[in-house]
């Protein structure tokens, strides 16, 4: 008997094998809603973390954090560690390099350590000490001055601005006075 049914067993039974001959089970959903796995503040982890969903992680961690679904690192959150990710909430501190598709770094987040991400977002207050790569955009990758398209787009953009000068009006001073 369940603490939650008023029914007993038996009739959950019957009632179960009734159903499951007629309805086809549910697919277990691809991505969990919330998080599978917690790291509580009180607790500390060493070692490498894998995982496919969401975790949250409000103790302290060292080493490496491989996760198919989203991060969120807490406010009391001492991590020590890579963090490899889909998208990833920083509102503790992390001292380690930071790669997902999404990166928001929130108002009590700190990070030492490189971010490589498609999308970034930082609340005023954060912390970052390390360079910041934004990947997977057409722009990602400055252009050279040896490249053909650079040059082109310097000359095209200086003949832009002399066209502006010279359609600009000249003052010329008024000679009306000086006819001779």
């Amino acid at each position: 008997m369940s603490f939650f049914s008023t029914r007993r067993h038996t009739d959950i039974e019957d009632d179960e094998t009734e159903d499951t001959a007629q309805l086809p089970r549910p697919a277990a959903p691809a991505q969990p809603v919330g998080f599978e796995t917690v790291l509580g503040a009180n607790c500390t982890l060493e070692g490498t973390l894998r995982s496919r969903a969401n975790v949250r992680l409000d103790g302290t961690f060292t080493g490496t954090l491989e996760i198919d679904g989203n991060v969120l690192v807490g406010e009391t959150a001492r991590i020590t560690a890579d963090i490899n990710a889909k998208n990833i909430s920083i509102a503790g501190a992390v001292r380690g390099n930071v790669n997902g598709k999404k990166v928001q770094l929130l108002r009590s987040g700190r990070v030492w350590g490189d971010i490589h991400a498609t999308a970034l977002t930082t609340e005023e207050g954060a912390f970052i000490d390390g360079k910041i790569t934004m990947v997977g955009h057409e722009a990602s990758e400055p252009a050279t001055v040896n490249e053909p398209g650079f040059i082109m787009d310097a000359v095209s953009e200086a003949e832009l601005l002399q066209a502006d000068v010279d359609e600009t009006p000249a003052e010329t001073p008024d000679n009306t006075d000086d006819e001779d």
